[in-house]
């Protein structure tokens, strides 16, 4: 299958790299210093026990009209950036290629074929003109959850941190033929890959973690072990959760595990800097509305309220809007 990877980044350089390596067609679409490491030396990997894998055979370019149509088109990208790639998107597609949203939060598809009364609707957090929706059929979509950790150390190098399991689904739920090669692509490259007949359940169990943790650890710098252990915090974050299981029980969402056991299962992580703490520690923009804004807005059609959940994304986006206008970052350094 030919793939082409939209954010060659820490996750696009896992995925690419590994589906490369098993023999599928990859492209990347890149920029800058990562787009001539790649094109100089392939993209490497270097694994969780510290062992190296390398893809060579594989390309990268900066125009995707160069790229061409693609079977499948991998968006690993943050929420925030797919406007960006809008303009030219459309080059990568042919008739049947599947767009696959690897994105943490909300994604902007989420009531397409979601059977019951808000089917249909569309999110303004996520996609305030609409022009991700106008952009990307959304019989192009497959939903997808990313539970691997990983970092792009250098220019053509990624790290793995841990994990190896990305969930697919159809929007209706449904076992299509194309989802399940896309599966067995992912299986053949060394991933676990099931398809899900209930992806938006898959979605907002990460989503319950990162829609507290995230802005909790930027907000105070603590690691997801340290709110986890910490008495108030970790009430804070469970405040949160309570308030948005309220939301996705509204919309027919099943939650599979408790709130403690997801609590328990990021504290086991340990001493782990969640992606929002990073992006405020590198002066990036943060992933504020996929993870916390869509929740809000949520709230606000299935008329849940979100006061603490509010709160904290009142916080978090002044920090955002902070630090943009100072075009600065923050970082906790021992003193002396």
């Amino acid at each position: 299958m030919r793939f082409a990877v939209v954010g060659a980044g820490a996750i696009g350089g896992y995925l690419g790299a590994r589906l490369a390596i098993a023999g599928e067609v990859v492209t990347f679409i890149a920029r800058n210093k990562n787009l001539a490491a790649i094109n100089a030396g392939g993209f490497r990997l270097i694994l969780e026990d510290g062992s190296e894998q390398h893809a060579r055979a594989v390309r990268a370019v900066q125009d995707m009209g160069d790229a061409g149509p693609q079977d499948v088109v991998l968006l690993t990208l943050k929420a925030h950036q797919v406007g960006d790639v809008l303009p030219g998107l459309r080059e990568l597609f042919g008739p049947d290629t599947m767009v696959v949203t690897m994105i943490n939060g909300i994604p902007w598809w989420y009531f397409h074929k979601l059977a019951g009364p808000y089917e249909g609707r569309s999110l303004g957090t996520v996609d305030p003109d609409g022009l991700i929706a106008a952009s990307i059929e959304p019989g192009r979509v497959i939903g997808s959850v990313v539970y691997p950790a990983a970092e792009l150390v250098e220019p053509g190098v990624v790290k793995v941190i841990e994990g190896n399991r990305i969930t697919l689904g159809e929007p209706d739920g449904g076992r299509s033929s194309r989802i399940e090669a896309l599966s067995r692509a992912m299986i053949r490259a060394g991933f676990k890959s099931p398809v899900s007949k209930d992806i938006r359940g898959e979605i907002w169990i990460k989503l319950w973690g990162n829609l507290s943790f995230n802005p909790i650890s930027a907000l105070t710098h603590a690691t997801l072990q340290d709110i986890c252990r910490y008495p108030r915090s970790r009430e804070l974050a469970a405040n949160m959760m309570r308030e948005a299981q309220t939301i996705a029980g509204k919309l027919g969402v099943e939650f599979k595990i408790s709130l403690d056991q997801r609590i328990a299962g990021a504290q086991a992580v340990g001493a782990h800097k969640t992606s929002m703490l990073q992006d405020v520690e590198h002066g990036r923009a943060l992933e504020l509305e996929a993870l916390v804004g869509s929740v809000i807005e949520l709230g606000l059609i299935t008329e849940t309220p979100t006061p603490t959940i509010d709160a904290i994304y009142a916080a978090t986006s002044l920090l955002a809007r902070t630090l943009g206008e100072a075009r600065g970052r923050l970082l906790i350094q021992p003193l002396g």
